[in-house]
């Protein structure tokens, strides 16, 4: 697929020989809390703040809300089957993709005969899977069996013989792949250009897991498996109306990704309510807990908690938002105090530390990107314009920056930790615009993940979910972060966030 080049003179400009240029002048005014601090060959984030909250083991009927719940509580009584659901999303890739671009290749045989061999389980009194049928798609950089990865880009194809472990872990839960979708060449950007927003088609879905989010919202499939480096899974949430929900730095095995940044990549999930996200999550990480087993969400975060949440809502993260988002979320936080929650205002992270995250975590991203595509010989010249320039000019950082980079990751993981001594989560605009028009992407690239960023940096779970829609109907996003490895708290916070945009 032929990417788009427009608009490459403004991006060269701005990218290639400005923004990494920026990026190097922060990083060398970065002050370093510990110069003889040694540096680990593969980043992980320092463990949570306290003790972690007792898994809560899964049942047989865990929170039916959201599409994928009501699906299985209606395979379970016999309402529907897998060969139903399977057709369901059929039926909404025929009507909706080829006016929004999302499917890359569509696996309709593999697909049916799976949903017909689980269809048979349940005829046999076998019990349900965990995602029984469940249709999803899975984005172009991640390996599905026998199927091309091809990465959004003609400078790469290859054919793997097995399942990235992501779309095993999914499979062996009983999910039926229905589709590999789009993604940014290379999943190196926020935008997804080829693309279109399921919303309003003029404009761009978010990237890069853009066709994983545009599935999603429109029905063809019921989640989807994408990967978070930067802002990837949050972004295409927040503009295109659905839950991402990104964990912990290194929970999920990256094995069958074609690498962006191998510090800093995530395999995450999409769906349409947190309670469906947290399902696939709990799949992803082997690990029940995520699974919120009431109905109520205030119930189930009490039972966790034994208190109400402590919410820190940085106040940098509001400027320079879009008066519609910054009142969407505002409400959120007041329905959260109205509700018996704490919000305080938050100095930390500040304008400068959003900047100095967002410039280190271009240098290391993008520099660890340009040592991978020059091991495995990619052809730039058949890349997108600004694809190749990025790469390009990435690779004349210094290894000195790159080193320096990861020294000030280490400092700004340590003042974020810290946030969570007294508060459970953060909550900001995931993104501070709506989704812009198709033809000005390239000017969105920094915009887009400013307050995204920052937690895939230093490897926070955070999680984007819908919090209604601008004034010219556009969705918009609320993001929670939390500390590393209270995954489970993060999920039963979103499920309260969830029912106060929705007013319960």
């Amino acid at each position: 697929m032929t990417g788009p080049t427009g608009p490459a003179s403004r991006f060269v400009d701005s990218i290639a020989t400005g923004e990494f240029a920026a990026a190097r002048a922060r990083l060398g005014a970065f002050p370093l809390d510990d110069l003889r601090r040694p540096l680990p060959l593969r980043y992980r984030p320092t463990a949570s703040v306290g003790e972690p909250p007792a898994p809560v083991p899964a049942t047989a009927n865990a929170v039916g809300s959201g599409s994928i719940g009501r699906a299985l509580l209606e395979l379970d009584s016999g309402k529907t089957s897998c060969v139903a659901l399977l057709d369901d999303a059929l039926r909404a890739i025929d009507h909706r993709d080829g006016e929004l671009n999302a499917v890359v290749e569509l696996l309709t045989g593999p697909a049916r005969a799976g949903a017909e061999a689980l269809d048979a389980e349940l005829a046999d009194g076998r019990p349900l899977r965990p995602l029984h049928g469940i249709p999803v798609t899975v984005k172009d950089v991640i390996d599905v069996g026998g199927v091309a990865t091809r990465c959004g880009s003609e400078a790469y194809h290859d054919l793997p013989l097995v399942d990235a472990e992501g779309v095993a872990r999914l499979r062996a839960a009983g999910a039926v792949v229905l589709a590999k979708v789009t993604t940014h060449e290379f999943a190196l950007g926020v935008t997804s250009p080829q693309s279109r927003n399921p919303f309003d088609p003029t404009r761009i879905p978010g990237g890069s897991s853009g066709g994983s989010a545009i599935a999603v919202a429109t029905g063809m499939g019921l989640g989807s498996l994408g990967t978070d480096t930067r802002a990837s899974i949050r972004v295409p949430a927040a503009l295109s109306g659905v839950v991402g929900l990104k964990p912990t730095f290194g929970r999920v095995p990256t094995t069958g990704v074609v690498s962006l940044s191998w510090t800093m990549d995530h395999v995450a999930p999409m769906a349409t309510t947190v309670s469906d996200a947290a399902r696939l999550l709990a799949v992803l990480l082997d690990d029940p807990s995520v699974l919120p087993t009431e109905e109520e969400p205030a119930v189930g975060l009490a039972a966790m908690l034994g208190r109400g949440l402590r919410v820190g809502v940085p106040s940098a993260a509001f400027a320079g938002t879009d008066p519609d988002i910054a009142a969407a979320v505002t409400a959120v936080v007041d329905g959260l105090a109205a509700r018996g929650h704490d919000p305080v205002a938050l100095a930390t992270p500040s304008a400068a530390d959003l900047d100095d995250a967002n410039a280190i975590g271009l240098l290391i991203s993008r520099t660890e990107a340009a040592s991978f595509h020059r091991r495995i010989g990619t052809d730039l010249d058949r890349c997108w314009v600004e694809i190749a320039d990025q790469l390009r000019a990435a690779g004349s950082i210094a290894a000195v920056d790159y080193l320096d980079a990861q020294r000030a990751r280490a400092t700004l993981a340590d003042r974020f930790r810290a946030l969570f001594v007294d508060h459970d989560v953060l909550v900001m605009p995931t993104t501070p615009v709506v989704a812009p028009p198709g033809d000005a992407f390239a000017e969105y690239l920094m915009v887009l993940s400013r307050n995204a960023i920052p937690w895939s940096l230093v490897g926070f779970p955070a999680i984007s979910i819908p919090c209604g829609r601008s004034a010219d109907g556009l969705p918009m996003g609320v993001q929670l972060v939390a500390a590393p490895g209270e995954d489970a708290l993060l999920v039963a916070a979103g499920r309260v966030v969830e029912a106060v945009v929705a007013g319960a």
